[in-house]
């Protein structure tokens, strides 16, 4: 356990000089060309890197890092777009695209200087995980499946990840990593639908837009409901559904489409969340380990800002996550890093 309190401002202000940064440099380089403004035969990847460290803190879900390559649009394989065909969640006139995943979390107690976890404390864990998905757009309305298998337990790798990178930047050792859950493969199904309920006027360049979205998850990993929205004010509004979070959080997308060669938005959203199972509170589901008293409503609220230029954008989030277990003394903090290059 670090000594260091929880900030959310700190978040915000390493957020803004990041995206600030990103800004400069962007007004920096040559004007975009217009092929710039050309997607539909461009393919995407993207970069997640979510971390408490942006709060000053080193506890329960401390780091994420997510990539993912998205497909150019209709490159979708013919089998493929006959089943979505089949499938009543996927409207037929829409743009179709699938994708491919890798990614690893890490989760931990809040205190880990100790070698044996105090009862009430979640476990350690390590989630290491591939994913492929398929998304369907209209324009309006996103509809997105994605298939996540991958282990929970030692061989995910999260005390190897946490203390290397502890001992490189010279912070202490989590020193629990022995108590942590035990090997699982795992598997998560994800359904989401996000929708464009209202858009303003565009004035000088200027516009707003409010997307509610419901889903659901299933799986050994977590099986949860949710419903929420997001609301976004910018400059030449990029047509896509906010920058992407690592599940579970308000999810976003890779992809996006410029309205200019550069631009930007202000976002803020909100998720809830009702929790039937998530491992890394409950524990092994056929062996037994460390668990916690589980909430079953957990909520996120975040805000942020992207920034796009040409091909790029770069993205901050802000998020504040509400206690997920009983024993938890306080809602968790942490920042979220996105970029999606077009090529």
């Amino acid at each position: 356990m670090t000594n260091l309190r929880p900030s959310v401002l700190s978040g915000l202000g390493v957020g803004l000089a990041f995206i600030l940064g990103a800004a400069v440099l962007g007004t920096a380089a040559p004007a975009a060309a217009e092929t710039a403004l050309e997607g539909k035969d461009k393919a995407f990847f993207g970069l997640q890197i979510e971390n408490d460290v942006f709060n000053n803190t080193d506890q329960h879900y401390t780091n994420g890092i997510r990539a993912v390559w998205v497909a150019p649009e209709n490159s979708t394989p013919e089998w493929a777009q006959r089943l979505a065909d089949a499938m009543p969640i996927f409207p037929g006139a829409a743009v179709r695209r699938y994708g491919l995943s890798v990614g690893h979390s890490i989760f931990t107690p809040y205190n880990t200087s100790t070698r044996n976890p105090s009862p009430g404390e979640r476990p350690y864990a390590g989630w290491l995980y591939g994913g492929v998905g398929f998304v369907s757009d209209t324009g309006r309305q996103q509809d997105y499946l994605e298939l996540q298998l991958g282990i929970v337990g030692p061989s995910a790798g999260g005390k190897f990840v946490q203390n290397e990178w502890h001992g490189l930047i010279g912070a202490d050792e989590a020193n629990g990593w022995d108590h942590q859950l035990k090997d699982e493969l795992g598997i998560l199904l994800a359904y989401e639908r996000k929708i464009h309920a209202w858009q303003s006027v565009n004035i000088a360049g200027f516009s707003a837009d409010l997307t509610p979205h419901y889903g659901v998850t299933l799986g050994n990993v977590m099986t949860a409901a949710a419903v929420g929205g997001t609301f976004r004010i910018g400059l030449d509004l990029p047509e896509d559904y906010g920058p992407p979070r690592i599940r579970p959080g308000l999810t976003g997308s890779t992809y996006f489409a410029p309205e200019g060669p550069r631009g930007w938005y202000l976002f803020a959203g909100v998720e809830g969340r009702a929790v039937a199972r998530n491992i890394f509170l409950d524990g092994n589901t056929f062996r037994d380990s460390m668990s916690v008293s589980k909430l079953p409503f957990v909520g996120d609220i975040q805000a942020g800002v992207a920034v796009t230029v040409g091909d790029v954008r770069v993205a901050y989030t802000q998020v504040i996550r509400s206690r997920e277990y009983r024993e938890q003394p306080d809602p968790d903090t942490f920042g979220s890093v996105s970029v999606s290059v077009r090529f």
